[in-house]
């Protein structure tokens, strides 16, 4: 045994002559050993502890080997050497005495070193103890310590078990924290086999490592000969101890899985409410048996588990309702567009990273629209419930419906902000429209709280377009009745405009216009068909995880192999200016001439020429005039006048005079199509004629 530390004894020169009456009391002996003389004295304690009478001992150590077994003995006379050699003032060792009655006991020896002024030893005082029961004490102790590290160990194993669980939001979520090797080892098991009650039948679904599959084991009937069938229908553990115990009471199942060396299994009811929602069976290949213990722990262990797997089917049931929920709220197909290549995409949020899918409220839609026009919609309801989500399919429902109506941009946006206001929730939305004539390119944007769209040019770069925006939908209450002002962009063949939710560009500790950098960049590297450059933009919100939702749609303005750019020009002509008015004129006769429609010249310059008089005359701002030449197709000259007034024209009577009065007269006799559209803070009136060649582009 090791030294315990001893300390140098302070006994009297004549010892044992004179024994401390200490040693007497405390039922020790005492001995003293002349190294130089070979002669050891003991006391008479000493005799009783070695069990030798006076007459039996002579003084000499070796006299003790009858009682000291060899083993001892060598184990016994190494330890007093080297403390010898090594210099030492003291040793201390536990060694053996076998008595008369051939009984083993403990005893333990402390021993003095004196030494002379060489150094050499010459003496060795010490004492001698019986230590069996110290001994004795101490194995009790340490089997104490050890039941109760066993019962710390199975209580780590519930609360370890307990917290891989705590994460698991799906069934198989549950099944891969338990089959994971942490998981095994802390369960001692090891592999697992699960299954779920579905309609009185068991469906395996975990089982066990691989090649353990037994067939026709994946659905089996409750009643049948098997441990799990049994433990459900019984509502008990089946506890098998051996091989052999496995191989008499389940022989088909045996024989299935003899090559996985399994010696014993637990089969644990997974009860949640005292109804059965499954079993689980617990496999090792370093074991048999189980003790009290270890069943009660695992007992508890079932229960903690069948919790879990109550909570994650609970949660699969209503993820299935949500995702079908979003599902019904979101457009079933979406319309092609002549002219337009499109893709949408909605990606759920992941919450906790990797772990499960939420439902949200952002949508995307796309509207046909009276003559041609399609509407473009993004829009983002506040949460992450089905609340939310039956929030957005009304609200996308009604925005729909006031869009194809035919109301402009602005009207849409209010009246959809009014609606959801009255519609007795505390959720706001954000949202974008635009409402896109492809034939031109133009598209009027309405903006409620919601991102600004990007422009992906036919040259691969990218930029954000700052439109004005107003407050998010639902707001009217609080500010009264929102305004939303339009903005106007102009969407060239070959360019792309994106429009998406706020899922698609923040992330967490980062500024979201970098975000918006970020994106751009990633568009203008991604491909150019709009299909696969979404499925590349989800694909990066995939990797990034997030816990918020994304929609996002794509619309490509195409090009036409017999298409060619058509004509575009453009003049700003302001009140009293003369000059900018004849330059206007010149550049609508100019254009008209090049673009190979002379025989409708005059007709196109006058009907110009009284939409800009009109402007001048009835508003107070200038006219922005821009003459278009629309290929492909029937090809047409479009006039378009914008100026800075909400009034609509209107007819009016001609005067005596006959001067005024006959502006709209002459713009319906003399175009094939006109109209008005609401352009931000203004307006724009706008007229087509259709001409024989097709335009050349100038």
């Amino acid at each position: 045994m090791a030294d315990r530390g001893a300390h140098p004894l302070s006994l009297p020169d004549d010892w044992p002559d004179h024994p401390d009456p200490i040693l007497v009391l405390n039922r020790m002996g005492s001995f003293d050993w002349d190294l130089d003389a070979g002669v050891m004295q003991m006391d008479a304690q000493a005799h009783e502890i070695f069990d030798v009478r006076p007459d039996e001992y002579d003084d000499c150590p070796t006299t003790l080997s009858v009682r000291i077994p060899p083993a001892e003995a060598l184990r016994l006379d190494a330890t007093v050497s080297q403390a010898l050699k090594d210099g030492r003032e003291n040793y201390g060792a536990y060694f053996r005495v076998r008595r008369r009655d051939g009984s083993m006991r403990w005893t333990h020896t402390q021993g003095y070193i004196r030494r002379d002024d060489t150094g050499r030893p010459h003496r060795v005082i010490g004492i001698v103890r019986d230590a069996t029961q110290e001994l004795d004490d101490a194995e009790v102790r340490r089997e104490q310590a050890a039941q109760e590290n066993a019962r710390r160990r199975q209580t780590n194993i519930v609360q370890l078990t307990t917290a891989a669980l705590a994460h698991a939001r799906t069934v198989r979520e549950v099944i891969d924290a338990l089959k994971d090797t942490h998981g095994l080892t802390h369960l001692g098991a090891t592999s697992l086999v699960m299954g779920l009650v579905e309609a009185g039948r068991i469906r395996l679904v975990a089982e066990g490592p691989e090649g353990s599959f037994v067939p026709g084991t994946d659905v089996t009937r409750i009643d049948e000969p098997y441990p799990m069938s049994e433990a459900v229908r019984t509502l008990s553990p089946r506890f098998i101890e051996s091989p052999e115990d496995f191989a008499d009471r389940y022989p088909g199942l045996w024989e299935g899985i003899t090559g996985l060396h399994i010696t014993s299994a637990a089969y644990l009811p997974l009860i949640v409410q005292g109804r059965p929602i499954g079993g689980m069976g617990l496999l090792y290949s370093d074991r048999r048996g189980f003790t009290a213990d270890e069943r009660n722990i695992l007992v508890a262990l079932g229960s903690s588990i069948a919790q879990s797997l109550q909570r994650a089917m609970f949660y699969e049931q209503e993820m299935d309702l949500a995702q079908k929920l979003q599902q019904a709220m979101l457009p079933r197909t979406i319309p092609s567009v002549p002219g337009a290549d499109l893709a949408v995409r909605y990606r759920a949020a992941t919450i906790g990273g990797s772990l499960g899918r939420d439902i949200g409220g952002d949508w995307y839609d796309l509207i046909p629209l009276p003559g041609g026009r399609v509407g473009a919609v993004i829009g983002d309801v506040q949460g992450h419930d089905t609340h939310a989500a039956a929030v957005m399919g009304q609200l996308r429902i009604v925005l729909r419906a006031y869009a194809a109506e035919g109301h402009p941009p602005a009207t849409v946006m209010a009246r959809a902000s009014v609606f959801l206001d009255e519609l007795d929730t505390d959720r706001s939305a954000t949202c974008l429209y635009a409402e896109a004539d492809l034939s031109t390119g133009l598209l009027q944007i309405v903006r409620a709280g919601h991102l600004d769209p990007l422009v992906r040019r036919a040259d691969g770069s990218c930029r954000r377009v700052c439109v004005p925006g107003g407050l998010p939908l639902g707001l009217s209450a609080e500010f009264g009745r929102l305004d939303y002002p339009v903005g106007t962009i102009e969407l060239d063949p070959g360019e792309t405009l994106l429009l998406c939710t706020d899922g698609l560009v923040e992330r967490p500790g980062s500024d979201v216009d970098d975000g918006i950098e970020t994106l751009s960049a990633l568009i203008a590297e991604g491909p150019d068909d709009v299909r696969e450059l979404a499925d590349r933009l989800i694909d990066a919100a995939e990797e990034r995880g997030g816990d918020d939702d994304v929609a996002l749609l794509v619309l490509r303005r195409r090009v036409l192999d017999s298409q060619r750019p058509g004509g575009r020009l453009r003049q700003r002509v302001t009140p009293g200016d003369p000059e900018a008015l004849a330059g206007a004129r010149r550049m609508i006769r100019t254009a008209v001439g090049a673009w190979g429609a002379g025989d409708r010249a005059d007709e196109i310059e006058l009907v110009a020429d009284e939409m800009i008089t009109n402007v001048l005359m009835h508003t107070e701002g200038a006219a922005v005039v821009t003459l278009r030449a629309l290929t492909g197709g029937e090809p047409r000259v479009r006039v378009e006048v914008e100026d800075t007034s909400s009034a609509l024209p209107r007819r009016r009577e001609a005067g005596e005079s006959g001067v005024s009065g006959r502006g709209l007269l002459l713009i319906e006799t003399l175009t094939d199509v006109w109209g008005v559209e609401a352009r931000g803070g203004g307006k724009c009136v706008w007229c087509e004629f259709v001409v024989e060649n097709e335009p050349d582009p100038v």
